[in-house]
């Protein structure tokens, strides 16, 4: 990336099952507080994204980018609603991004959130639902059904024990504990996981990310900030899960690393820190594998090593990742980067690693999509 885009300002609402506002307060609350840590005030934001996948559906509300701009005072500023199912934060970012570094805007303003528990259940599962294909769908297949498919091939094809799955709740829900905007903060054995309630065979309760409610926001500027983009690149999958040669196969997130890697100019051994869309255990080892950090079928074996751990070699979702931090749809590609900026800054109490690069993903559904974004501390 040629342009000199920075992140000068970040906030999060803490991510809850069942927060005390409808999406816009929560999206206007981490926007104040990302604006707050700019020190930017809103009449200066020349752009604001938002990032949200469902609120016409779980709260019967829209216009969300209007309102917020309105409600932070950014009179006069392009604005916009992304949508791109569960990775519509970070592709609210992408379009941040993409109009700093282009010069349409100076300073631009990125907010993803979602208030999921305003629905019903079944509305609730409705929603998510509709993320898989049509047909799939029909046929009642779900993002859970295929979690459990693919946690079941991996376990096989790689001889791997099903405690490996289990060793990335727990390290999750443990760095969860240490966040203080996470909704879990509660730590789990590896005993606990694999004694929780069956979802999706071999998928147990504590291997999902659950439902939450919360936004997270980013400040952008073309200078300033302590926190460098150096890159954002996204990626489309196959949509149909069934029309995939290997369904262990994730070619959004692997196209989307791959361009983001070269677009950075860096490599795999550059980055320090990663925050890995994890809405099931095995999305984890998965993604892991698709990106490059290790060879198909080692993923599991290096997190039962540790090195995936806060002290390891490469810390993977030091903020809890979805399965603790929680996953507003909207809300979460957004978080990973807030959480991101944090540990390159210097300001992740209690959860801090040695860092100077970051990388996250953020996935669509599946694998229908995939945005991968690389940070660094600025020069």
């Amino acid at each position: 990336m040629q342009a000199d885009v920075r992140i000068a300002g970040a906030g999060m609402t803490p991510f809850s099952g069942d927060a005390d506002a409808d999406v816009r307060t929560l999206l206007e609350r981490a926007a104040t507080r990302a604006l707050d840590d700019a020190g930017v005030d809103g009449s200066a934001v020349d752009a604001v994204h938002v990032g949200n996948m469902a609120a016409e559906a779980f709260e019967e509300v829209s216009g969300l980018h209007n309102a917020l701009a309105a409600s932070v005072g950014a009179h006069g500023a392009q604005a916009d609603r992304v949508e791109n199912t569960s990775a519509s934060g970070a592709s609210a970012f992408q379009r941040g991004v993409q109009a700093v570094a282009s010069g349409a805007a100076d300073t631009a303003l990125v907010v993803g959130g979602e208030k999921m528990s305003s629905a019903s259940t079944e509305t609730a599962t409705g929603v998510i639902g509709s993320i898989v294909h049509a047909e799939e769908y029909a046929h009642g297949v779900t993002l859970p059904s295929f979690g459990g498919l693919a946690a079941d091939a991996y376990l096989r094809r790689h001889d791997a024990p099903r405690e490996a799955l289990a060793e990335v709740a727990v390290k999750n829900h443990a760095n969860g504990a240490r966040n203080d905007y996470a909704q879990f903060q509660k730590r789990i054995s590896v005993a606990d996981a694999l004694d929780s309630p069956l979802v999706a065979d071999p998928l147990r309760l504590y291997d999902c990310c659950p439902t939450t409610d919360g936004a997270a926001a980013l400040v952008l500027t073309n200078g300033g900030g302590a926190v460098s983009v150096r890159a954002c690149e996204s990626a489309v999958g196959t949509h149909a899960v069934a029309e995939r040669a290997d369904p262990l196969d994730i070619a959004s997130v692997r196209e989307a690393g791959e361009r983001a890697f070269e677009a950075a100019e860096r490599g795999r051994d550059d980055v320090d820190v990663a925050c890995i869309h994890d809405a099931f255990t095995v999305l984890e080892l998965l993604e892991l594998e698709e990106l490059g950090f290790y060879d198909a079928g080692e993923a599991w074996e290096a997190t039962m090593d540790g090195e995936t751990a806060l002290d390891g070699a490469l810390p993977v979702n030091p903020g809890g990742g979805l399965k603790a931090r929680g996953h507003p749809l909207g809300g979460t590609g957004v978080s990973q980067l807030v959480e991101l900026v944090w540990q390159l800054r210097g300001d992740a109490d209690g959860r801090q690693v040695d860092c100077e690069t970051g990388l996250a993903v953020n996935v669509a559904g599946f694998g229908n999509n995939a945005v991968c974004s690389l940070l660094e501390v600025a020069e």
